[in-house]
């Protein structure tokens, strides 16, 4: 593997010394750059072009998913390894859905945060193995594409497993992240489903679906 030129955005002046005392030892790094906060991770990625960011998610100004957001957006071939020590579901998923490659909490060890950051730089997706474990076990319990055709006719295939996935309580980001679809396109979905089945609101379209043994 070429050598990864690396850009570290975090808050914390402690936590950032010791990530670059870890990179400086490591042969296969180079550390290119430093910001505290997201603004300047926004900035130094579209200046330095590194190959890797290692990101907090809070910091001051712009949050950590946002900069990762727009820096993906702008230079996708930049790949983000999320470095915090949140490890709430919902910033997980608002994380991958920004485009990070990674979910990593603090506590790792140098051993596991230099595996982490050798994976993300291969283009793999890399997460901490509790943060793996909740994963596996959040989308387990999603099933999409239970409905069969000749139940709701009205809908299609994928209004029918969108439907499924609101009986089962998922919400929109929950939803978006199980079909690979943005939430923009899952509320047009939900909107098409409220409309087609003649209900007014989520509630009514969960009881519709469970008296029909959608679920």
């Amino acid at each position: 593997m070429d050598t990864l030129r690396i850009l570290i955005a975090d808050d914390h002046l402690l936590f950032r010394d010791g990530l670059r005392a870890l990179l400086l030892a490591d042969p296969d790094a180079e550390l290119v750059g430093e910001a505290s906060t997201g603004d300047e991770a926004v900035a130094l990625a579209a200046e330095l072009q590194p190959d890797l960011v290692l990101m907090d998610v809070q910091m001051p100004g712009t949050g950590g998913i946002e900069a990762t957001r727009q820096i993906v957006n702008a230079s996708p071939h930049i790949r983000v390894l999320v470095v915090t020590m949140f490890s709430d579901d919902h910033l997980v998923f608002a994380a991958m859905r920004a485009g990070a490659r990674g979910y990593l909490l603090k506590g790792a060890s140098h051993a596991e945060m230099l595996r982490a950051i050798r994976a993300v730089g291969n283009g793999e997706a890399i997460f901490s193995p509790q943060i793996a474990a909740r994963m596996v076990a959040f989308f387990a319990g999603m099933q999409p594409a239970t409905a069969p055709a000749g139940l709701f006719p009205e809908l299609s295939e994928r209004e029918r497993e969108v439907l499924t996935l609101i009986a089962q309580g998922h919400k929109n980001a929950a939803i978006a992240t199980c079909l690979v679809l943005s939430e923009k396109t899952v509320r047009n979905h939900v909107s098409n489903i409220l409309s087609k089945l003649q209900v007014a609101d989520r509630a009514q379209a969960i009881v519709r679906a469970r008296e029909a043994g959608l679920v």
